[in-house]
């Protein structure tokens, strides 16, 4: 089956030069560039690293039009993930093994004004979360474990994107089904194939000597890839 919508890339500033973060959003901006640009916030809690925070967000926020699409790795996301709807970032997506109410935190977001998202780690099953999901706009499948950019692609997660793929299809879902970790050209068309919606692409843009040429380059692919 072909896909009916165009595919979605989002560049991961994980792999931005920090030192020059707004260059680095604009250089995969322009014609055809990234749909959205994914923000990975880490609080060396949830995950062992730790990198930006609100504060970059807001300040990223007056230096660009692209959507921002912020992956919330962190403790106690019900305190902290609301403040970034309300700064104006587009998505905010935290994970599931986070919070024991998801559904409490997600309206929380979008009566902030933000599209709420739920992340799953690579070991964390879809299906008790069928119903939670009702409840969000975004379903972020990890591809490598948390906490780190440049890790090889784990296939057998696939299978969430398919199941998912399926619910959305038959509208028990309304959601976009989006995939984080070590996306490629190697690797896109496997999620492709599998109902990805949105493809978040780290080093596979910022290691490019032309990063907006890879993202379009990427898109290409996953639309050339038929749904199976």
């Amino acid at each position: 089956m072909r896909r009916m919508s165009s595919p979605m890339i989002a560049p991961s500033i994980l792999s931005a030069d920090f030192a020059r973060l707004g260059a680095e959003i604009d250089a995969v901006g322009g014609p055809e560039g990234a749909d959205w640009v994914h923000v990975d916030v880490m609080d060396n809690h949830f995950v062992p690293n730790l990198t930006l925070g609100l504060p970059v967000v807001q300040s990223l926020l007056t230096a660009t039009t692209i959507p921002l699409d912020c992956h919330l790795m962190i403790d106690e996301p019900g305190r902290w993930a609301p403040p970034y709807a309300e700064a104006g970032a587009h998505n905010v997506t935290f994970h599931a093994e986070a919070t024991d109410d998801p559904v409490a935190v997600a309206k929380d977001i979008r009566a902030a004004g933000g599209k709420a998202g739920l992340a799953i780690k690579p070991g964390t099953a879809f299906e008790p979360y069928i119903e939670v999901l009702k409840s969000f706009d975004t379903l972020l499948v990890m591809s490598v474990e948390p906490g780190f950019g440049g890790q090889s692609f784990i296939a057998d997660v696939l299978d969430k994107a398919r199941a998912a793929r399926k619910l959305v299809d038959s509208d028990e879902l309304k959601l976009l089904v989006e995939i984080d970790g070590g996306i490629n050209a190697d690797t896109i068309e496997q999620a492709a194939a599998a109902g990805v919606d949105c493809f978040v692409a780290g080093s596979a843009v910022y290691n490019a000597a032309d990063p907006a040429e890879a993202v379009r380059k990427l898109r290409a692919q996953a639309a050339a890839t038929p749904r199976v």
